[in-house]
């Protein structure tokens, strides 16, 4: 097989990866993402209720439709969609996977490293309480027009707003309304959320006076699943906020594509996490993740033009920041479950790898392809990553084009016998990689967009 040296750029020295046609490769059908999964998941346990409760009498008799029951059903849906949200819980759930010892088979690390993917039991369960919500309303409305008893005119009216609320909150989520207006998403996620939040107080005290003949207190109140079920996503909520801090940043750029930001903490974030940060915090809130210095306290975040608000941040560079709630892991954590692992990135997404490079004690290969790295992103930041991988595969595409990154994964994986590939690139690449490697039968994870 001959080698077209044109085609591979390297700042390091290692050798030339063979060129072969990515057509000829033999894939395997791919089954639903874990995420969908997760998403079915839920659709089948909330149908099987919605079955059981229509057919089997038990939602209905001379009395009316249960109402208790229904609304119990938007409220567990809705606690899960918060709480599965939290970051608590989520370091909670990454941790427990980091415990899997390595001399666990293969197949079953593949499957837990898929951790990442709860946006499914989010995702579905907000549908779903949006859902339940809708038919709560609509059976309010029947007792109240039939003269039953438990409902007001208050408590149809507050349903009504709340189904309204989390309609508008749910229809915000679809993945291409989000694309295209990601702002208007962020800005009905979080006041459109406290409003909602805000009127299901509402319909709880509502409905706990309905249902108690006209009086209600805080204790009968405090007797309902609706009262602690409330009180724990209003807490879920609050929480981030509590740790709202406004931090001094040192801004270098080293093009006007790229800006590294410098902090100090008073407890420096752990490796491959990621931090929210905004600069008004009533406004948008960005990820980035957290990159260590190694040999100092402190951290930093490497931020690339990627759409207005980060180019405002390169542009107008800020002296301060705002910081929300606890650092929480990336999806190239799930690494630390293989006993090797090969990363890919493109741009600005060697940012979520480096720390791994720095901390992972154990057999990786990274290739990142980007527009001119020295030019882009500073002779320091390349010359760190040559010493923490010095066989780095690095693809200048100013120079020689845009490689096929699942090509060349795939090389590298079965040169390296590696057990997974980790890709950060944008959406279109990562599904393009993960997919692929997942059909050669090569366990590989990248970005949740939808979660």
């Amino acid at each position: 097989m001959k080698i077209n040296n044109k085609n591979i750029v390297r700042e390091s020295g290692a050798a030339l990866v063979p060129s072969y046609p990515i057509l000829g490769l033999s894939l395997r059908w791919t089954p639903l993402s874990y995420y969908q999964r997760l998403f079915l998941l839920v659709t089948l346990v909330n149908t099987f209720f919605l079955i059981y409760g229509v057919t089997s009498g038990h939602w209905w008799s001379e009395k009316g439709i249960q109402l208790v029951d229904i609304s119990n059903m938007v409220l567990v849906n809705l606690a899960i969609a918060v709480l599965i949200r939290q970051q608590y819980i989520i370091n909670f759930l990454f941790r427990l996977v980091w415990r899997v010892p390595l001399s666990w088979p293969l197949f079953v690390r593949r499957r837990l490293a898929k951790v990442y993917h709860f946006g499914g039991l989010h995702s579905g369960c907000a549908l779903f309480a949006c859902l339940w919500l809708i038919v709560f309303s609509a059976a309010v409305y029947y007792h109240h027009c039939h003269a039953l008893p438990n409902v007001s005119a208050a408590l149809v009216t507050i349903n009504a707003l709340l189904a309204a609320l989390l309609a508008i909150i749910t229809i915000m989520a679809h993945p291409a309304i989000r694309r295209r207006y990601h702002n208007l998403f962020e800005h009905v996620h979080r006041y459109v959320g406290w409003a909602a939040l805000l009127l299901s107080w509402g319909q709880a005290v509502c409905f706990t006076r309905d249902c108690n003949g006209g009086l209600w207190s805080l204790l009968t109140l405090a007797e309902t699943p609706a009262f602690w079920t409330l009180l724990a996503i209003t807490g879920s909520i609050i929480l981030p906020w509590l740790r709202l801090r406004k931090v001094p940043v040192t801004i270098e750029r080293p093009s006007e594509h790229a800006a590294i930001v410098s902090f100090d903490l008073p407890r420096d974030p752990f490796a491959g996490s990621s931090f929210a940060i905004s600069r008004s915090p009533l406004s948008e809130w960005h990820a980035f993740a957290n990159i260590p210095f190694g040999d100092r306290s402190g951290c930093r975040m490497l931020i690339s033009r990627a759409g207005d608000w980060t180019s405002r941040f390169i542009d107008s560079p800020p002296s301060h920041v705002w910081f929300k709630g606890l650092p929480t892991p990336g999806v190239g954590s799930v690494g630390k479950i293989f006993h090797s692992v090969i990363y890919v990135a493109t741009g600005s997404g060697i940012g979520p790898l480096l720390p791994h490079l720095m901390t992972l004690n154990r057999p990786r290969r990274l290739i990142w392809s980007t527009r001119n790295p020295r030019l882009t992103y500073g002779d320091q930041m390349v010359d760190e990553i040559i010493r923490l991988q010095p066989d780095v595969l690095i693809w200048d595409t100013d120079a020689h084009g845009k490689p096929d990154l699942l090509q060349l994964a795939l090389h590298m994986a079965d040169e390296s016998e590696a057990e997974a590939v980790i890709c950060i690139a944008n959406r279109k690449l990562t599904d393009y990689v993960v997919e692929g490697c997942e059909a050669k039968g090569v366990a590989a994870y990248g970005a949740i967009w939808d979660s």
